[in-house]
């Protein structure tokens, strides 16, 4: 397959303007929730069951309490600042 004749359906966003900035911010907060989310999973990992302890959905509740939780938190932690601070240091700024 020759990759030259593939067009994007839509313009990607390039780093420096509005729209660029945001996508990359919405991807780093996306990075730091999986970092929290692996902390909390390593912290947690010994903690008591809450209902009986060959429920299924006792490990389900408790992955998805702290997806939820890691989410709210992304942002916060100070992960995405600093990884959006040297992407947006690296990224190509091209005109539009």
């Amino acid at each position: 397959m020759d990759i030259s004749t593939v067009q994007y359906q839509k313009r990607l966003p390039t780093v420096g303007t509005k729209e660029g900035d945001k996508a990359l911010r919405e991807k780093t907060d996306q990075f730091e929730a999986i970092i929290i989310k692996m902390m909390l999973d390593e912290a947690m990992k010994d903690e008591k069951n809450l209902f009986n302890a060959n429920d299924p959905g006792d490990k389900i509740f408790k992955s998805m309490y702290r997806d939820e939780l890691s989410n709210a938190s992304a942002g916060g932690f100070g992960f995405s600042q600093m990884l959006f601070d040297n992407l947006s240091q690296k990224g190509i700024k091209t005109e539009q």
